[in-house]
């Protein structure tokens, strides 16, 4: 009894009509317990009589948790009743099974919490001794229901890829960092049908949306949120123009021959012309290309000396850049304005655009919210994608984005013993 009792503590098995024989059998890979329910018959539920014991059925195979770092598996008998007027059978019934099923509850919990992370399913399957089948069955059993009753006061809208060619949308509580939907494609039709269905009270709720540089989205963000304000991610802006730079960089460059010091030093320093001046180091080094020791802001002058074009439009840039990131949006779009007519057409472009998105880019730079969670989650997303080799079912990949996400895990707070 004693060792029965034992068994049970380390399996943590909380029915006691369930017993274990003394011995078990110890194989290579795993552990196998040989165990038995039985308790007195109950009344048949048909005809109230008294039901008499049968016999046992044979064993269910229980995968279960591991003990000691081996996989175990329970052999459980269960008692059959039979009822003497009716002559109906039932089996045994215990709380470590549901009924009619060879997984135990302590699995499923398990498979949940794993699922939370960002594994694949076969290595879910694999580590829990169970088939890929019943993972995916604890994952259909999970519903992800919208509460059309609330909508955050400030949200983040971007895309992912769910396929290769297939962009899918997100939208993001910014403050609690949770999933707002989740939508299979981008398109207008689809986001509008889905924010639709909000009372137009909860949609008024709405301050501040943060997004990239899609411009579809403007438009339908006015329609749906008649009082949000659209901030425009400030990565984008400052990709939109070191990407101009170095498209620039790129045109003065070719006419060299490939092996003159012009090619080859703005081809090596190009990521030198993109940087703020204002942190380029002044340590010596030596540089092959030149042959000579030079700090990081005699090399650019070196590289702005091949072109006065080029020197023109750097000038530009980090004037640009300077008022952007202090935040002086008049003088930004000021300098904008003066300088676009005479401008290269590459930076002509990325000017127009600034111009016509500058209410939203004033917005940017007055407001502290940007993209960047909502893009950590998407890296997220792209790592339970990657680790999963892809999802035939977008339904499958939109419920693990919502359990590693939307549900809070358990925290430990771990305690130092004191010896």
């Amino acid at each position: 009894m004693e060792q029965n009792d034992y068994i049970k503590e380390s399996l943590d098995i909380k029915d006691p009509n369930i017993t274990f024989e003394t011995e078990f059998i110890k194989c290579f890979t795993h552990r196998e317990y040989q165990a038995k329910l039985d308790y007195d018959a109950p009344n048949c539920p048909a005809c109230q009589e008294k039901r008499e014991n049968y016999d046992f059925q044979k064993p269910y195979k229980i995968p279960y948790l591991e003990m000691g770092g081996f996989k175990v598996l329970i052999r459980l008998k269960k008692r059959r009743f039979r009822c003497k007027t009716c002559g109906k059978i039932q089996v045994a019934k215990t709380s470590l099974v549901r009924e009619n099923h060879q997984i135990p509850n302590i699995i499923n919990h398990k498979i949940t919490e794993k699922l939370m992370g960002r594994k694949a399913m076969t290595k879910i399957a694999e580590d829990l001794s169970v088939s890929l089948s019943t993972v995916y069955r604890q994952l259909e059993r999970f519903e992800s229901k919208t509460d059309w009753t609330y909508l955050p006061e400030v949200m983040s809208w971007d895309e992912y890829a769910f396929k290769k060619g297939k962009m899918s949308f997100i939208a993001q509580d910014y403050q609690s960092k949770k999933i707002v939907t989740i939508l299979d494609r981008r398109t207008q039709t689809v986001i509008r049908n889905h924010f639709m269905c909000y009372p137009h009270k909860v949609r008024s709720r709405v301050k501040v949306i943060t997004m990239d540089m899609f411009s579809p989205h403007y438009s339908l963000a006015k329609k749906l949120f008649p009082n949000t304000k659209i901030v425009l991610d400030r990565f984008y802006i400052i990709q939109n123009l070191s990407r101009a730079m170095n498209r620039f960089r790129i045109r003065i460059m070719n006419p060299f021959e490939r092996k003159s010091i012009e090619y080859r030093a703005l081809k090596h320093y190009w990521k030198l012309i993109q940087q703020d001046r204002r942190i380029l180091s002044d340590k010596r080094f030596y540089r092959p290309t030149f042959r000579m020791h030079v700090t990081k802001q005699e090399i650019v002058q070196r590289l702005l000396s091949f072109s006065d074009d080029l020197r023109s439009h750097y000038e530009l840039y980090q004037l640009l850049l300077f008022h952007f990131q202090e935040k002086k949006g008049e003088y930004f779009f000021e300098l904008i304005s003066d300088t676009i007519k005479h401008v290269h057409p590459i930076f002509k472009t990325v000017f127009s655009t600034f111009l016509k998105d500058k209410e939203k880019i004033v917005n940017a730079l007055k407001l502290s919210f940007s993209n960047a969670k909502l893009e950590t989650t998407n890296n997220l997303i792209k790592v339970i994608k990657r680790n999963a080799f892809g999802f035939r079912k977008f339904e499958n990949f939109k419920k693990r984005i919502f359990l590693a996400l939307n549900i809070k895990k358990e925290r430990t707070s771990f305690v130092l013993s004191r010896c």
